[in-house]
């Protein structure tokens, strides 16, 4: 019998809390409890001098001045080589307030609430070549991320699991790593979002040029997929192909996924990508999420983005046109219209930013 998921989470919430980490006068305290011997404590720096290697130092002495302003994790390697497992997590606290001008004061709005309450762990299994990923919505109590990437060699790799489609670049950077408040409106109405299925990862370096290609098949209704009349599910598959180029090398640090430049890259540094997208038979208003409609459609998706980074200075644009073709529309309603409708057309988004030198 399968451990019930409730439980499940909230064990991986007690881990959470359990291995802390508490920052005084510069120095770093674990409450990792004396009766786990068999784990030793190290700490993953993300810097340009460890850049993209997720080199694992040992925790002690390490000075907390040469740490990385941008993350630090809390990692426990069992036998020093066969596993690794690194726990983090975050909450995301946001107040809201909707002033209506000229009118009632009684009339405004405002709310205090968590936006975002998560928790995560990532690392390798019995080899580094086999790395999962796991993260879980504390708020609604749903697993977001469980994925397995087995790194087959020559720069290709295949991942099997549920986590976020190679789709527009903005959704697939962590919300811990925005820039704004929320992602644009762009990417609510015509995001791929998340999608269970397998991917395949393949990377070519020519010089200091860097190119990436993604190709995933999934099932194409997202990881919340809840459909009362199971006989009239019109069965489909989901196929997204991504294209990167990287014309002056890698980002430091992965930065062509986060949106500021917090490390201000010390060359100039452009992103390219382009998405194609085909979702057979969907039925979803937006493809992997949305309402869930009383018809189905094959809605194609074409996606481009570019990010460039030097010195501080950040910008990031992306551009979308859905369209959806095939359509089967379900009985009208008594006005005489269709009940719902996918969502079409075209979304333009950019968004500039600086980094101060104090930071």
């Amino acid at each position: 019998m399968l451990p019930d998921i409730h439980h499940i989470i909230r064990f991986g919430t007690f881990l959470f809390f359990l291995f802390t980490v508490s920052r005084v006068n510069g120095q770093q305290s674990y409450s990792l409890p004396e009766f786990l011997p068999v784990l030793a404590l190290y700490e993953t720096l993300e810097n340009p001098e460890h850049e993209s290697k997720g080199d694992v130092i040992p925790a002690k002495g390490v000075k907390v001045a040469e740490k990385s302003k941008i993350k630090s994790n809390l990692n426990f390697n069992i036998g020093q080589t066969s596993y690794l497992f690194k726990f983090g997590g975050r909450i995301q606290t946001r107040f809201d307030y909707l002033d209506y001008r000229g009118n009632d004061p009684g009339d405004d709005k405002h709310k205090l609430y968590v936006r975002r309450l998560r928790f995560k762990t990532d690392g390798f299994l019995f080899t580094p070549d086999l790395e999962y990923k796991l993260e879980v919505d504390l708020l609604e109590l749903k697993i977001l991320d469980l994925v397995f990437k087995w790194n087959a060699g020559r720069n290709f790799s295949i991942w099997a699991g549920q986590t976020k489609l190679p789709g527009n670049r903005e959704r697939v950077i962590s919300s811990s790593n925005l820039q704004l408040v929320d992602r644009s409106l762009l990417n609510s109405k015509f995001t791929l979002d998340r999608d269970i299925g397998i991917w395949f990862m393949h990377r070519m370096q020519f010089g200091k040029m860097v190119f990436n290609e993604m190709f995933a098949v999934t099932k194409g209704e997202g990881i919340d997929f809840i459909y009362k009349d199971k006989e009239n599910v019109f069965t489909g598959l989901d196929y997204t192909l991504r294209f990167e180029l990287l014309p002056f090398g890698n980002f430091t640090g992965h930065g062509d996924y986060s949106e500021a430049d917090l490390v201000r890259e010390k060359t100039p540094k452009l992103a390219l990508g382009l998405t194609f997208d085909f979702n057979n038979n969907a039925v979803k208003s937006n493809g992997q999420h949305g309402k869930v409609l009383d018809q189905h459609a094959n809605l194609r998706s074409i996606f481009a983005d570019a990010m460039f980074k030097y010195n501080g200075f950040s910008m990031i644009t992306e551009y979308v046109n859905r369209n959806a073709t095939d359509i089967f529309y379900a009985p009208l309603d008594s006005p005489g219209s269709y009940r719902n409708e996918f969502y079409i057309g075209n979304a333009f988004n950019s968004q500039i930013g600086y980094l101060f030198k104090n930071n």
